[in-house]
């Protein structure tokens, strides 16, 4: 097999898309993608880049990736959140998604991180049993908080005078 990671350049960015949005289609999110190309390219490639984003080329061909960002932790200090891993469904089970994985954990480590933190889904028990085979501890005891911008610009405007 002829694997190659690499830094994605901005070239790459909407095979990253479609990445992105294949993602999002298996985690049952299908209309859940806002962003661009242009996006991608605007926020990877300014001074400091908002992510970090590698890509797998089999035989020259992107077919997976990983992205992430730094963070930081009151309690750690630096870390970095891997907010995508993905292989095309077709390339899964070759190796390519422990490739990426551990990348993203060199690149990590090499930045000085005291801790590599994701979100994985409750029904996703091949990705939860490939975290956990490679060392992470998938907690049970925390629960994901977010907002859309629906719920922000609804706080916003029921909040102007504070």
């Amino acid at each position: 097999m002829n694997l190659e990671i690499r830094s994605a350049s901005k070239g790459d960015m909407e095979d990253v898309l479609s990445l992105i949005k294949e993602l999002a289609i298996y985690e049952k999110e299908p209309n859940a993608v806002a962003i661009s190309s242009s996006d991608l390219i605007n926020h990877a490639f300014t001074k400091p880049p908002l992510f970090v984003c590698f890509v797998a080329l089999l035989e020259s061909k992107i077919v997976g990736m990983s992205l992430g960002y730094p963070r930081y932790s009151t309690w750690k200090g630096p870390t970095m959140h891997l907010e995508d891993l993905i292989v095309t469904k077709k390339h899964r089970g070759l190796g390519i998604g422990q490739a990426l994985f551990s990348n993203f954990i060199k690149y990590s480590h090499d930045r000085g991180v005291r801790r590599i933190e994701w979100a994985v889904l409750n029904w996703n028990i091949s990705a939860i049993k490939f975290y956990e085979s490679n060392g992470a501890k998938v907690s049970e005891d925390w629960h994901i908080a977010q907002m859309d911008e629906k719920a922000i610009n609804n706080f916003i405007i029921k909040n102007e005078n504070i």
